[in-house]
């Protein structure tokens, strides 16, 4: 976090050899700020500071409206810094927020003027009390969700601090809630590059990359977080998925497996390592097993008692084909005790209900059948 006020050190020293060669009231504001100066060291109260910067703000508006020094830029240079100061230190929020336009205002006149940049240093203090109150403002906006005010105000610190990791992470939270995705990935992206560890912010870019089809960054992204953050729960999640939803099944069972050695109490990993088993390895003995850890997890998960019913289902045809009845006879049961149970958890399942039909018609269950067809006729 940014220290609450520049320090005035080397403010002093620039003027002093000036100072005969200007006006008056450049004289009284340059003053203003070697007593400004006296006063912080000495930690005196702020009304005292506040009464000092009233005298060099007072000559400064004499000093604007002269033909001469109003086209100086130390008037401008003098106002910014002390105008920057009053918004950080007085409490009447009113009043701070007229001195922190004024000062802004003060700022670009000053910049503006000095080609020859003879006031840099005292230029650079009022920048930096500038962002201040503007981070201040900015992230009292973030805390109400007023995103659109919170990203104008934190944009404009962080581009002055990029290195600040937490402060570029929010403005690209901002920019999410205000649906300008370029500008969340690049200030997401600046906290990434700056070293964050943030998993939530690595989910952030791999989201938008994913929304934009630029689905290897997106996985490369998750992939840096998870160096960051290993075994992280939901950015292992999240890769399973991105590698699934680009059919690199490869690539997510070895994600799944080696997640399987620290998460495992997971019953959607072994669900996902049951069905990769099955639908793309044909290793229906291996996703039975899976689908029954899965289930050792949570006797109620219905995706896994599904998919072992298809297991058993098509262990059954194949029984069927090599002429074994009595593993025919095996499976189909299986498969009718864990359809009926998945029945229970989901009743409104059309395709549960259309295979209990086919089951108890293969078993002459006619009843079952006329039952079953009229629930499905409900829908």
């Amino acid at each position: 976090m940014m220290p609450k006020i520049f320090p005035l050190t080397f403010i002093f020293s620039l003027f002093t050899i000036c100072v005969f060669a200007q006006g008056s009231q450049i004289k009284i504001a340059n003053n203003s700020l070697a007593k400004l100066h006296i006063s912080i060291a000495e930690k005196a109260d702020f009304k005292k500071q506040l009464t000092i910067i009233g005298e060099g703000i007072k000559a400064l508006e004499t000093a604007e409206k002269d033909k001469k020094t109003k086209n100086w830029p130390e008037t401008w240079a003098i106002k910014s810094y002390l105008s920057s100061y009053v918004a950080l230190i007085d409490e009447n929020e009113v009043n701070s927020d007229k001195y922190f336009q004024f000062a802004t205002d003060a700022l670009e006149n000053a910049i503006k003027l000095d080609k020859f940049q003879s006031n840099t240093e005292l230029i650079k203090a009022a920048t930096y009390n500038i962002n201040v109150k503007k981070q201040r403002e900015g992230s009292k906006a973030f805390v109400q969700n007023d995103f659109g005010t919170a990203f104008k105000l934190l944009k404009d610190v962080s581009d002055f601090m990029p290195k600040d990791t937490l402060l570029a992470s929010n403005v690209a939270i901002c920019a999410q809630n205000l649906q300008l995705y370029n500008d969340a990935l690049a200030y997401f992206l600046r906290a990434k590059e700056n070293g964050i560890k943030n998993p939530t912010v690595y989910q952030n870019i791999a989201s938008i990359y994913a929304s934009k089809f630029e689905n290897e960054l997106a996985i490369k992204t998750i992939e840096d977080g998870l160096k960051i953050n290993p075994y992280h729960v939901f950015l292992t999640n999240d890769y399973i998925n991105l590698l699934l939803d680009n059919e690199q099944y490869d690539r997510a069972l070895k994600a799944i497996e080696a997640s399987l050695t620290t998460e495992k109490q997971s019953k959607l990993l072994y669900y996902l390592y049951g069905y990769l088993q099955q639908n793309q390895l044909k290793n229906t003995g291996t996703s039975e097993l899976a689908y029954k850890k899965a289930l050792e997890i949570d006797h109620n998960y219905f995706d896994a008692l599904y998919q072992l019913a298809l297991v058993y289902i098509q262990n059954a045809n194949d029984a069927l084909k090599a002429k074994n009845t009595r593993q025919f006879n095996s499976m189909i049961n299986r498969a009718e005790f864990s359809l009926l149970k998945a029945h229970e958890i989901n009743i409104n399942h059309k395709n549960t209900i259309k295979l209990l039909i086919d089951i108890y018609t293969r078993k002459n269950r006619l009843d079952k059948v006329q039952e079953l067809k009229r629930k499905l006729n409900e829908f």
